[in-house]
């Protein structure tokens, strides 16, 4: 069975750093699409970065030069490493994993508070 575990969430101030790391198990991670989403309450779930098996990525706007999505093929681990942060970074964040046949698994998510 597919499990997405994500951890590192928390309470930071404005312009501090966090992170995320998400723990895959029951795939063949290396052939998959690893991403990143984020949900804020009363708004829809967005798409914060992916990364794909043979290592290009792409980012929202809003996170291009301040966050960082990386993978950890042996230790079957994504992170998300996210600078600069903003009160409207405030969400939860979860972690995805996409294979090129339709298939699509989420963690739980983890909780980010940007506040002072």
């Amino acid at each position: 069975q597919v499990q997405l575990v994500e951890s590192g969430g928390g309470l930071v101030q404005p312009g501090g750093s966090l992170r995320l790391s998400c723990a895959a198990s029951g795939s063949l991670f290396s052939i998959a699409a690893v991403s990143w989403y984020r949900q804020a309450p009363g708004k829809e779930r967005e798409l914060v970065a992916t990364l794909n098996p043979r290592g290009s990525t792409d980012y929202a706007e809003f996170a291009k030069g301040r966050f960082a999505i990386s993978r950890d093929n042996a230790k079957k681990t994504v992170h998300l490493q996210m600078n600069s942060l903003k009160p409207e970074d405030t969400a939860v964040y979860f972690c995805n994993e996409h294979f090129a046949s339709g298939g699509d698994y989420w963690g739980q998510g983890t909780q980010v508070t940007v506040s002072s």
